[in-house]
This record gives structure tokens, C-alpha cells and sequence, in this order.
């Protein structure tokens, strides 16, 4: 007789088992590891793409502007504004933004306010983090909208009419592109005289900067061209057409009907002027970059920013010196003594201090990336002088 031997077949052994769970954990753990490493790593380098590529916009913005401040208003210009209440900037036709709800008033000299083409706004931006931020505000002319081929004449109390030069080549010397034959509509829609816009206009012998309160209507004159009637009203947002002392709207020029101005721009007008103005809005956390064209609503560049902070040189025309690194120009305070006495048209150099931005991935405050913005802008159009004129 033979005999068949018989095993049983057995399982894992819970030791065996548990072994195994614990390898197996082990080895998921490093593999959610790696992949959490990896999602990071990818939401860190699209956050510092991102932060780079506002950084880089805001500041190529900001700069462009500052290196254009006082171009077309002719070297050295300040243009006189009406005093009976000293006009403001940093407000469109509903607020100011800047100084609380005040706005910023123009500088005054002798009693005088007046636009240069670049104005300082030392400490005038909110507080962050317990440091004051600066505004900076830059003028320049649109060479894009070729207000100055038209002739404008006061034709009422605070309106003035543009109309077309009389002539067989009514536009001949005032476009800069041989291709085109007439300039823009005054009342064009893309680039057109809109509320808010400022305008730079020589009427008599005064230069006068005057505020768009409405909306261009068109009319005809005697040889059947239109013309475009636009309304400089008093009490306007930023105080330009105000009335002073005795009646008549900013100074007595926009009162004084049949004032004319003529082309081109820069000699005796009349042309857009572009004010603008940057400055850090605190009412979002984080705060953001704005900017403010003229009386129009500011519209934000850049979102995070923390910080902004500049300085300025400036050349003594008296002394033949410089002063450099002044943070608050021709205020008298110890830092600025070098350019005691100075006044804006004077500023040859614009240094950006700090103009940082920090990235919100940990929040609204404290974001583990962050940029920081240091660099100089000549502002050539200012203080240039021509030492080769015939």
C-alpha cells in the first residue's frame, strides 16, 4: 500500500502582512511626496513668471513716462494756473485719490501755483507696513492726436471752437506722417477730446491749461467746414477753469471772447496735455500701482506692490552745482539743503529708491516672493539747454 502526503496551502502571515503595508506606505509616501514637491515646484515658478512679468510691465510703464516728463511743453516750462483757489491733481469727476480725499495741490511760487513738467510727491501716498510712499506725477503733450493742426478761438464764457485753417492746404506743417491727409476728429471716439481731457492752449498772450467738463458737439462755419465746440466749464474737477478775483474763468483768458490760439503746439498751441500721476492705492490688500491720466478714473497697473519710494537730482543753474539724492526737492528740510531754492523744471534725473512687489501665494500680507525695482531715469525735456543753437 502506498501513502500520499498532503499539504495544506497557507496565506500570509500577519507579520508578513504588516511588513508589507508598511513598504507599501512607505513607498506611496515618497511617491505623494515627490509629487507634492513637483506641484510646488510648478506653482513656485508660474507664481515668479507671473510676478516677473507685472514687475516687468508696471516698470517699463512707470519709466517710459518719467523719461517723457516736460516733453512738447518747451525747456524748462512752467505754466501758470489760476490762484483764486489753488487747483488740485490726482482727482476724475467724482474724487480725489490721493491726500485722503483732497487731492494734491500744484506747487506755488510767489503766491502762484504752477504745472511743471514733473512734480514730486514726497510722503503724499499711504502708509504701508509703517513707511509713507511717494506719488509722482509726470506732463507731457499727445504727439499722437493732432489737436494743434486745428485753430481755436474762445467763441463764448468757458467754450472754445476748433476749426479748420483757412487755405487751399489748411493742413499742410502739422502732420508728422506724410501718408495721412487730415488730422483726427476733435470729437473722435478712440482719440478724441473726452471729460476730463486737459488741454494747452495760448489764448492772446496767456498759456492756459483748461479742463474738458463735457461733451464735444459740432457745428459749421461760413466755408461749410465742421467745427467742434468744446466746453471748458468753471468748477471744473482739478480747478482749472475756476473764476478769479473780478469775473472771468482761469485768469481772464477763457472769458475773453474771440481769444485765439494757433498751431503748432509748444509755440502757441493748441495741444493735449497729458498729466500723470502714479500712486499706491492702499484701499486693497495688498496695495496696488495706479495710474491717473488727467481727470480721468485711474486704472491699476500692477497688483502687490508694497512699497514705492523715489528721489531726484537737480542742477542749479546759479551755481552751476548739482543736488543729488534729494528725496523731497526745494523744501528746505535737511536732507534736500542742496536744492533749497529749487523748483521742479530743475530736476535733471529721477532715481527710483524702491518700488517693490511681493507675490500673494501665503496671502494678502507677507508673500514669500517678492521683486525689488532700483534704478535712474533722465528726464532730458526738463533741463535741457541747447549749448549748439545757431
Amino acid at each position: 500500500m502506498s501513502f500520499q502526503s498532503i499539504k495544506s496551502a497557507k496565506g500570509f502571515s500577519l507579520l508578513e502582512m504588516v511588513i508589507a503595508m508598511a513598504l507599501g506606505i512607505i513607498v506611496m509616501g515618497a511617491a505623494v511626496q515627490i509629487y507634492s514637491q513637483g506641484v510646488r515646484a510648478t506653482w513656485t515658478v508660474t507664481q515668479r513668471a507671473e510676478l516677473q512679468q507685472d514687475f516687468r510691465a508696471a516698470s517699463s510703464m512707470l519709466t517710459r513716462d518719467l523719461s517723457l516728463a516736460g516733453a512738447g511743453l518747451g525747456p524748462g516750462a512752467a505754466i501758470s494756473l489760476p490762484s483764486t483757489i489753488t487747483p488740485v491733481y490726482g482727482c476724475d469727476q467724482t474724487r480725489c485719490y490721493i491726500n485722503g480725499t483732497s487731492g494734491l495741490t500744484f506747487p506755488i511760487k510767489s503766491g502762484t501755483p504752477y504745472l511743471y513738467g514733473l512734480l514730486t510727491g514726497y510722503n503724499a501716498g499711504p502708509t504701508l507696513s509703517t513707511q509713507a510712499t511717494d506719488v509722482v506725477t509726470v506732463a507731457y503733450t499727445d504727439s499722437t492726436f493732432h489737436l494743434n493742426c486745428y485753430n481755436a478761438k474762445i467763441t463764448a464764457r468757458g467754450v472754445v471752437t476748433f476749426s479748420q485753417p483757412s487755405g487751399s492746404t489748411p493742413w499742410a506743417g502739422c502732420l508728422p506722417d506724410s501718408s495721412a491727409t487730415t488730422p483726427q476728429a476733435v470729437n473722435d471716439s478712440a482719440v478724441g477730446l473726452s471729460q476730463g481731457d486737459l488741454v494747452l492752449m495760448t489764448l492772446g498772450t496767456t498759456s492756459v491749461v483748461a479742463e474738458v467738463t463735457g461733451a464735444v458737439t459740432t457745428g459749421v462755419d461760413g466755408a461749410g467746414n465742421t467745427t467742434y465746440i468744446v466746453p471748458f466749464a468753471n468748477n471744473d474737477a482739478m480747478g482749472l477753469n475756476q473764476t478769479p478775483a473780478g469775473g472771468g474763468l482761469n485768469s481772464v483768458a477763457l472769458n475773453s471772447t474771440g481769444a485765439a490760439s494757433s498751431a503748432p503746439c509748444g509755440a502757441t498751441g493748441p495741444c493735449r496735455l497729458l498729466l500723470i500721476t502714479y500712486y499706491l492705492d492702499s484701499s486693497t490688500t495688498p496695495a496696488r500701482l495706479m495710474r491717473q491720466i488727467s481727470g480721468h478714473t485711474p486704472m491699476p497697473v500692477a497688483e502687490n506692490v508694497v512699497y514705492m519710494k523715489f528721489s531726484y537730482d537737480l542742477w542749479n543753474d546759479t551755481t552751476n552745482t548739482a543736488a543729488v539724492n534729494q528725496p523731497n526737492p526745494g523744501s528746505g528740510d535737511s536732507n534736500d539743503g542742496a536744492s533749497n531754492g529749487l523748483i521742479p523744471n530743475q530736476i535733471t534725473k529721477v532715481n527710483i529708491l524702491h518700488m517693490a512687489m511681493d507675490s500673494s501665494v501665503k496671502g494678502a500680507v507677507g508673500g514669500y516672493q517678492g521683486m525689488d525695482l532700483e534704478t535712474s531715469v533722465s528726464v532730458r525735456n526738463l533741463a535741457y539747454s541747447n549749448n549748439y543753437a545757431n
